[in-house]
């Protein structure tokens, strides 16, 4: 297995497993909860959302994938009760499989070319690394909204024992 290989599987891992995280976060929120804000310098569920589609869009799906840029950023933050729980769910979901599909498919020298995605310089690597740490600390936003919100545990990882000690 080559590095390059490994690197596209793990980080397709990430980006899925956020995709999940994401999803039992809106299994314990309503329609009404996705743009609730526990205060005005706070984002909601849905503006969260928006946003992370957005920034994978504009990152992996055009910078790596060669679509067109048509990221419209201040309306990702402007938008109020413009998608229901559905919607939203659909959307983060659509936009994580079709990076997925794009980092999977990405050669080695799309990975190591440098390119300007907003502004900065990154590599192929470079932008699939921000993809991934930009959907984790917004998902855990998400999580910790869902927290403050019902005040109870989402159980992300339900099915795991995280007290496992390292075997090697």
């Amino acid at each position: 297995m080559t590095v390059t290989t490994q690197f596209k599987e793990q980080s397709v891992f990430r980006l899925q497993e956020k995709k999940e995280h994401i999803a039992k976060c809106f299994r314990q929120l309503d329609d009404r909860d996705m743009w609730w804000q526990p205060n005005e310098s706070s984002n909601s569920v849905g503006t969260i959302i928006l946003h992370l589609c957005g920034n994978i869009g504009q990152y992996v799906l055009s910078s790596l994938g060669q679509q067109p840029d048509q990221r419209q950023r201040d309306l990702e933050f402007s938008a109020r009760n413009s998608h229901n729980k559905a919607e939203l769910l659909e959307l983060i979901s659509t936009t994580i499989d079709q990076a997925s599909e794009v980092v999977n498919n990405c050669s080695e020298e799309e990975l190591l070319r440098v390119r300007m995605v907003q502004g900065f310089s990154f590599s192929g690597l470079g932008v699939v690394l921000h993809a991934v740490e930009h959907l984790s600390y917004h998902t855990g936003q998400i999580a910790y909204l869902v927290k403050l919100k019902n005040d109870q545990q989402i159980g992300l990882y339900d099915d795991f024992d995280l007290n496992t000690l390292n075997e090697d």
